[in-house]
């Protein structure tokens, strides 16, 4: 049981770090800068991290670009307003970053400025092959460590690990919570204190700012990612953009 629940654990953090720091934060905001050689790295961690759930960071970053620009409208890949349950969301959203993914969906060019790109990778992790592996590498896991045949529910988790990190984000945290902000959408701070979901939870601190690189306004609001983030800049392999290395004041 413990070597599950540390694999369930390990595998719910390491993947979320990194769509928190490649996919979003970097791709879709370019909050910090890195070399061709670190973001090959960092792609490479991003696939072996998140496994069958790997969303190319382009397509990604074009998706949430458009979030951004229309949120909660009838353009908005995933929104709430639109979509009358939490699985319809990840459904549509899964639908957009697919058909932008294959060139398939029209894309606005102020969507497509300045993202990464690594084709073969892409290609790679986004093959029938490689999800049904991935897929087969946890359940052959479970079968192995598993006390009982009810741990094998926890499956779905694995095989959906960034689909369901949008989704709780992207439902829950535009209907539940609380605002610093007074925006023009329904954005919420899902938690007070965000470990959950490292920082993404402060969805309304980050629909107010969605350059900054630290999601957290108030001095309670921890941003474990921020500080990761902080750690590899220190160490030089990312560069912070000074503008947006520190918070903003947040107000009432």
């Amino acid at each position: 049981m413990l070597v599950i629940l540390l694999f369930l654990a390990a595998h719910w953090y390491l993947s979320l770090f990194m769509q928190t720091f490649l996919q979003h934060r970097y791709a879709a905001h370019g909050a910090f800068s890195m070399s061709k050689g670190w973001e090959r790295f960092f792609y490479l961690i991003a696939y072996i991290t998140q496994g069958s759930a790997y969303v190319s960071p382009r397509a990604y970053a074009i998706m949430h670009r458009m979030h951004h620009a229309y949120t909660d409208t009838e353009k908005d890949p995933h929104s709430p307003m639109f979509d009358d349950n939490m699985f319809k969301l990840m459904w549509h959203a899964r639908q957009v970053s697919s058909q932008i993914y294959k060139g398939k969906f029209e894309v606005e060019q102020r969507f497509t400025k300045n993202l990464p790109d690594w084709p073969l990778l892409d290609k790679i992790a986004n093959s029938v092959w490689s999800r049904l592996g991935w897929i087969a590498v946890y359940t052959m896991i479970y079968i192995q460590f598993a006390p009982s045949a009810w741990w094998f529910l926890l499956l779905p988790i694995h095989i959906l690990t960034v689909p369901l990190h949008g989704t709780i984000i992207n439902w829950f945290a535009h209907k539940y919570g609380s605002r610093n902000f007074e925006v023009k959408n329904t954005s919420t701070n899902l938690f007070k204190v965000d470990l959950l979901m490292m920082g993404e939870a402060y969805h309304n601190n980050h629909h107010k700012n969605p350059s900054a690189v630290n999601f957290g306004y108030r001095w309670y609001e921890i941003d474990p990612t921020y500080g990761m983030i902080r750690l590899l800049n220190r160490l030089k392999i990312i560069r912070v953009h000074k503008l947006q290395a520190s918070a903003a004041v947040a107000v009432s």
